[in-house]
């Protein structure tokens, strides 16, 4: 019992529905359904019913979903394993072998100087890429005041200076 608590815990942070996680929700579901049918025999309560089915239609569609992950989750290992056999294959036509995977190998001067010139074109990019992306100058422009004498500074001041000025 120890060790399905144990995997019960680890398979929930596990992606993906794992048997033990299933196990889990199916043996619930089905607790969930004979507590209604008791209390459905107890109060002869047709509320019970409603529950139960939508309960069912829930247990139905979480087993449903879990199916569907494990055929998409099957599907992309078949790609993958495609995709593998395929690269494999491009290496056998090409004529490198893993032994001579060790001669094609650079040295590490060529690793810098290949990593210096891929910098270099990638900054020049970005530049080009920025002054494309630079508003156009439309020359300076202000903005109009919409408050008539308002600065826009918010000091109480120049209120006060208002209301001595309308009493004179």
């Amino acid at each position: 019992m120890a060790s399905f608590v144990e995997e019960l815990w680890s398979s929930v942070f596990t992606p993906g529905p794992t048997p033990t996680l299933l196990l889990a929700t199916n043996v619930t579901f089905a607790a969930l359904q004979f507590v209604f049918f008791a209390l459905l025999l107890a109060t002869y309560s047709l509320h019970f019913v409603a529950l139960s089915i939508i309960s069912a239609g829930l247990w139905y569609s979480i087993n449903w979903f879990a199916h569907e992950v494990r055929l998409a989750q099957a599907a992309q290992d078949a790609e993958k394993r495609a995709e593998a056999d395929a690269a494999d294959g491009r290496k056998k036509e090409s004529g490198h072998d893993s032994a001579d995977s060790n001669a094609d190998s650079e040295t590490e001067t060529e690793s810098i100087a290949r990593g210096k010139t891929e910098r270099l074109a990638t900054a020049t990019d970005m530049g080009k890429a920025s002054a494309r992306l630079q508003p156009p100058e439309l020359g300076s422009r202000k903005r109009t005041s919409t408050g008539g004498d308002s600065s826009g500074y918010g000091s109480t001041d120049s209120e006060w200076e208002k209301v001595d000025g309308n009493k004179a």
